[in-house]
């Protein structure tokens, strides 16, 4: 049972959940501006075009300690002099940095938003592509790690979500 003096002491409830459309309005955005490691893994793997690029907008020597196999490597301060060069702007690009607590992917993804590209961003970054156990390219070569059970299933292809 809930009344105004459990819902204003409840953190959770302090601030009313959306209408179930104003929420449904608001994951459906979400979607169109994300995308997860899980998603874009799955996408690269299957046969054929995905229908889009994925680009790595970190630094040189970043890229160069792992970037996910087949991504173009643009810095960010680099995208509005050399994207054209680089992307054709039909083809949808997926922006990735290092992770969840780095908004490189963001800047990058505004920064193709803003030459006309089409663009995403992918959640969890590199750090997630490593952590789910899908390999990745170093300097030195191909690499994969195990798994981590907190981000990906220990026993299973995918998560089911």
């Amino acid at each position: 049972m809930t009344n105004a003096a459990t819902t204003t002491a409840n953190p959770v409830l302090r601030v009313a959940p959306a209408s179930p459309a104003e929420a449904a309005a608001h994951f459906r955005a979400s979607l169109v501006f994300h995308a997860d490691v899980s998603d874009v893994a799955a996408a690269l793997a299957a046969e054929g075009d995905p229908g889009f690029v994925v680009l790595d907008s970190r630094s040189t020597e970043s890229w160069d300690q792992g970037h996910i196999p087949g991504a173009i490597h643009l810095p960010t301060a680099l995208i509005p002099e050399q994207a054209g060069q680089i992307l054709d702007r039909s083809v949808p690009v997926v922006t990735y940095c290092w992770g969840p607590g780095c908004n490189g992917a963001t800047r990058a993804a505004l920064a193709l938003a803003e030459l006309g590209y089409q663009v995403k961003e992918m959640l969890g970054g590199f750090e997630y592509w490593a952590r789910e156990g899908f390999a990745y390219e170093t300097w030195e070569g191909r690499e994969r790690r195990a798994a981590d059970p907190l981000t990906a299933p220990v026993d299973a292809e995918n998560c089911g979500c």
